[in-house]
């Protein structure tokens, strides 16, 4: 599976945003693992914090095992091969991070397993959304990577799991395009206000932008 800019990026706000919590969190579950991408950046940040890494394909659990096991952190990270529908619903978090699929209802294309990363066809975000309701603690942190155009739609369905933001950023691909992707945080807990703000990754110059390169540079070889 591709590793995609945007979703380094999204690990990296969600290692720093972890990392700078009051009270650090211990355990949390990565849905959706993909080859470990999230797990892997967020464990390099927070040494304190156990992961359960919850993936349903056979083939990206393997290389996602392999990579932790590559790693300075497989002490940190457990995979699970496996459907979070299926999850004991007795088992609760203080984090849970999730790069869903992108494309509900729309075409897939001819590679199965292409479908299965980028489409919601085997987990729909109302799925999603409700295994988060099931797995956070009361007092716990969600994190999503989104398309920004599903953005009303997303929390239209966050708030009827009584799910409630509290940071957005908005990503664009440079800062000649409009926005493609939001990351957003969320909680259980009522929210006094949303934390709003914005980032590119490109400059006019086709160049990393400062604030881009400052999240990425400790884990990018050549920022």
């Amino acid at each position: 599976m591709k590793v995609t800019t945007d979703a380094c990026l999204f690990g990296a706000w969600v290692a720093d945003d972890i990392k700078s919590k009051v009270d650090q969190p211990q355990h949390a579950l990565d849905i959706g693992a993909g080859t470990g991408l999230l797990s892997l950046m967020i464990a390099q940040k927070n040494p304190a914090l156990f992961i359960d890494a919850i993936e349903i394909d056979p083939g990206a659990a393997i290389q996602a095992n392999e990579n932790i096991l590559a790693s300075p952190w497989q002490n940190q990270l457990k995979i699970i091969e496996g459907d979070i529908r299926n999850f004991p619903t007795d088992y609760s978090f203080d984090i849970l991070i999730s790069n869903p699929p992108f494309y509900e209802n729309e075409l897939n294309s001819l590679h199965p397993k292409k479908n299965l990363a980028h489409h919601s066809s085997e987990l729909a975000f109302d799925d999603l959304l409700s295994k988060t309701n099931t797995h956070l603690n009361q007092t716990g942190t969600f994190y999503l990577l989104l398309p920004y155009k599903r953005e009303a739609e997303i929390k239209k369905s966050l708030a009827s799991y009584k799910l409630n933001i509290s940071k957005e950023v908005y990503v664009r691909q440079s800062i000649n395009h409009d926005f493609f992707r939001v990351m957003i945080a969320g909680k259980k807990e009522k929210v006094s206000h949303i934390v709003k703000s914005e980032i590119s990754i490109w400059n006019e110059k086709r160049q990393y932008t400062d604030e881009f390169i400052k999240y990425l540079e400790d884990y990018y070889l050549y920022l």
